[in-house]
């Protein structure tokens, strides 16, 4: 890790921060992060391992596309998948999709890889998985090669996020 950034304070300056849109609403909704530059990454388990964490550490934060055009952020820890029939019980809808980069980024402000709930350009309702509570967690940042830690807990009532249990096992890839 060659820098970290707090929250309030740090060592990447301000004209060339960019996380500033993610930390100023950080700090809006009084939570505490850490923002750490970390080497590219070809996978979530990759991540981890340049981390030091488990796979189950890092918290994807998944854009999701509602029938009305509406969209969920749903936080599934590494090791894990939506269970798409509990999300959509929990939402309460019947139709739910991952939508296109394009549409992401334009709902999000964020390219995927690099999504978080944390500053995004509209504020998504967030669907927590019950398995993140009571977890130090990383998470995207807003760029790559960057990773943000935040205490799950925190991050839930910052932002009323929705606690369930959303998620299922990955299944193992050949």
């Amino acid at each position: 890790m060659s820098s970290a950034d707090l929250v309030g304070g740090g060592s990447v300056s301000d004209s060339d921060d960019r996380h500033a849109r993610v930390r100023d609403a950080a700090a809006a909704h009084g939570l505490a992060i850490e923002i750490l530059e970390r080497p590219a990454a070809g996978s979530l388990a990759e991540a981890a391992e340049l981390l030091g964490i488990p796979p189950s550490g890092i918290v994807k934060t998944l854009v999701v596309k509602r029938a009305d055009d509406t969209y969920l952020f749903a936080l599934v820890p590494g090791g894990r998948s939506i269970s798409w029939p509990k999300l959509r019980a929990v939402v309460g809808v019947n139709k739910l999709r991952l939508p296109e980069p394009e549409l992401a980024l334009a709902a999000t402000g964020y390219e995927r890889g690099t999504i978080v709930p944390i500053g995004s350009s509209t504020p998504w309702p967030i669907f927590a998985d019950e398995s993140i509570v009571g977890q130090r967690i990383a998470m995207g940042a807003g760029a790559h090669g960057y990773s943000l830690f935040v205490d799950a807990d925190d991050l839930i009532a910052a932002y009323g996020a929705t606690v369930a249990d959303i998620s299922v096992p990955e299944a193992a890839r050949d």
